[in-house]
């Protein structure tokens, strides 16, 4: 279970933004953000807060992943050859949690995330209980066979939400997925506008 998993709808309302293009995010109905203030008029963001907002919605995509672990994976992009911005995409689209919720097994990065941890999942038929887990170009997941009938998993797989991007290859018949390629920036299907360049300059000041 997400430690977070109270406080997930609250950040979309806090960034004011439907982050995962959910239906029912509390954001098509309130726009302004939760607590007693939430709807006091918002002054010029100045380049500091632009840039914490981009790294804040980053992170809070991808399940809300702790400052500690956001970070390391960050630091990781920067000593990767290339641009930095793309390549911490790259490595966040890597993890499992990530790679099952694009493969449309589960219906939320937070499902994902728990659906992992309890073990429901096989890397190259191996079974690995880690969301952080970081697969590579050619690796394929499949959900366990005793979790193929859950409701969840069924349900998920036949929502019309969201596709599956190319750079993942989903058998929702086998409830396999082939991870293809290390996708980029404009290859990743965000509801929203990420800024990851934004959170490379967080960091970097």
């Amino acid at each position: 279970m997400s430690k977070r998993h109270d406080a997930k709808f609250k950040i979309d309302r806090r960034l004011g933004q439907n982050l995962w293009g959910r239906a029912k995010s509390p954001v098509n109905k309130r726009e302004y953000g939760p607590g007693q203030h939430g709807q006091r008029r918002k002054g010029k963001v100045s380049d500091f807060g632009a840039q914490l907002k981009a790294k804040q919605k980053l992170k809070g995509y991808y399940g809300n992943i702790s400052e500690k672990q956001f970070k390391k994976i960050y630091q990781e992009a920067q000593r990767l050859k290339g641009d930095s911005s793309e390549n911490l995409i790259g490595l966040l689209e890597r993890r499992l949690d990530a790679v099952i919720y694009r493969a449309k097994f589960v219906p939320t990065v937070f499902a994902a995330r728990q659906f992992v941890n309890h073990g429901h999942v096989k890397v190259n038929g191996r079974r690995v209980n880690i969301a952080s887990y970081r697969l590579r170009v050619g690796d394929v997941v499949e959900v366990k066979e005793a979790s193929k009938q859950l409701a969840i998993v069924i349900e998920a797989s036949q929502s019309t939400e969201r596709d599956v991007p190319d750079y993942v290859e989903a058998d929702h018949a086998k409830f396999t997925a082939k991870f293809n390629r290390i996708p980029g920036l404009h290859d990743v299907p965000y509801p929203v506008q990420m800024e990851p360049n934004l959170v490379v300059e967080f960091y970097s000041r």
